[in-house]
C-alpha cells in the first residue's frame, strides 16, 4: 500500500481549529460524518478498550444540547456563586452556529486495564482523526472544553457515569474562508536526540 506522503504532510500542516463564528450556516453532509467518526474509531488504543463515546447533535438536537448546557451551567454555577449571565446566554445561543455538535466522552474501562491518562489519550488520538478527516473536506472544526466539559453533573446526558468522562465538544461546519497559515516554535526547541555518537 503506497500513500502519498506529500499531500498526507500538507493535510497535517494546514488543519486549523474553525470557530462556529466562522461558519456559514450551511449543513455538513451527512456522509462526512460519518466518515469523521468511523476514522475516529480507528485512533490508536492500548489492550483494545477503546474508550472513545460520542454524541452527535445536529438540528433540533443543538436546541436540545443547548438547553441542557445552560440549565446545567446555570444550576452549578448559581450554587458555587461563579455564575456568569454572558456565559450562560452564549451556552444557550452559540451551538445553533455550528452544523454539529460532538460531545465527546471517555467511557472508563470497568477492568482498569490501562491508566486513566492512556484512556484519555486515545480519546484524544481519535478527535485528531476527525479534525484531519474534516480538514480533508474542508470542513471546519473547534474543540471546545469549556463551559459544561467538566461538571460531573452533566455526564449522565451524555450516557457517562462513574469514572468515565466528559472531555469536550467538536463543533463542525462549514468555514466562510480556509484560515490563514499557521504558527509553530522550531522543532529543535521541542526534541532531544540522544543516539550513540
Amino acid at each position: 500500500m503506497k500513500f502519498n506522503i506529500p499531500e498526507f504532510d500538507q493535510l497535517i500542516r494546514t488543519r486549523r481549529s474553525v470557530f462556529p463564528k466562522d461558519y456559514t450556516g450551511e449543513i455538513v453532509g451527512q456522509e462526512i460524518i460519518l466518515r469523521m467518526l468511523e476514522n475516529a474509531n480507528w485512533a490508536p488504543t492500548h489492550k483494545l478498550t477503546e474508550p472513545w463515546r460520542f454524541v452527535v447533535f445536529a438540528g433540533d438536537g443543538l436546541k436540545k444540547l443547548a438547553a441542557f448546557q445552560g440549565e446545567c451551567y446555570k444550576k452549578v454555577t448559581k450554587r458555587d456563586g461563579t455564575f456568569k449571565e454572558e456565559r450562560y446566554q452564549g451556552l444557550l445561543t452559540k451551538p445553533m452556529q455550528s452544523s454539529h455538535i460532538i460531545a465527546i466522552g471517555m467511557k472508563r474501562d470497568a477492568l482498569k486495564s490501562v491508566p486513566e491518562v492512556e484512556e484519555i489519550g486515545a480519546v484524544f488520538c481519535a478527535v485528531e482523526n476527525m479534525y484531519l478527516t474534516a480538514a480533508a473536506h474542508q470542513i471546519g472544526c473547534y474543540l471546545s472544553t469549556g463551559g459544561i466539559t467538566y461538571f460531573d453533573e452533566a455526564k449522565g446526558f451524555f450516557g457517562l457515569e462513574g469514572e468515565d468522562r466528559l472531555l469536550g465538544f467538536l463543533h463542525v461546519g462549514v468555514p466562510k474562508a480556509w484560515p490563514t497559515e499557521g504558527r509553530r516554535k522550531s522543532l529543535n526547541e521541542k526534541v532531544k536526540w540522544v543516539t550513540n555518537e
